[in-house]
């Protein structure tokens, strides 16, 4: 039976850490081998970031939007509400709303998360959102039945 988790934050980087550990966990209720939980962390946090650095740089306060389904493979959808040409622009947070779980830098390149996002995640796309305004991460991970 297909189960669909999904979870809606406000763009503010102390948020993106909730959304990894309730991606790892319904990952990991969705038969995620347990090596690749590492990736589906990191590529989650990557996406959720860059989604909450395109808001702050255009000052939305729109919800960020986290979709996870097994239907058959284990798929996350990251839906961000910032213009369609803001893909490849640079977001910076101030180093004093950075972790130590972030990857390093005080400048978040959203160009370069998707270059990240791609040594995490072999199926991987960015799409732009049906309605027009936003952009969706699609990331998935295979299941073991």
């Amino acid at each position: 039976m297909m189960s669909t988790v999904r979870l809606a934050f406000t763009p503010a980087p102390v948020h993106v850490r909730t959304a990894r550990l309730v991606g790892v966990a319904v990952a990991r209720r969705a038969g995620v081998a347990e090596e690749l939980l590492d990736e589906v962390r990191l590529a989650i946090g990557e996406a959720c970031t860059r989604a909450v650095a395109l808001h702050r740089q255009y000052g939305l306060s729109d919800l960020v939007t986290v979709e996870m389904s097994d239907e058959e493979q284990y798929t996350v959808r990251v839906i961000d509400r910032a213009p369609i040409e803001a893909g490849l622009g640079i977001a910076a947070l101030p180093p004093d709303e950075l972790t130590n779980e972030w990857l390093p830098g005080d400048q978040l390149a959203v160009g370069v998360g998707f270059a990240l996002l791609a040594g995490f995640v072999d199926d991987l796309q960015v799409r732009p959102v049906d309605e027009g305004i936003g952009t969706v991460v699609r990331m998935v991970w295979p299941v073991d039945r």
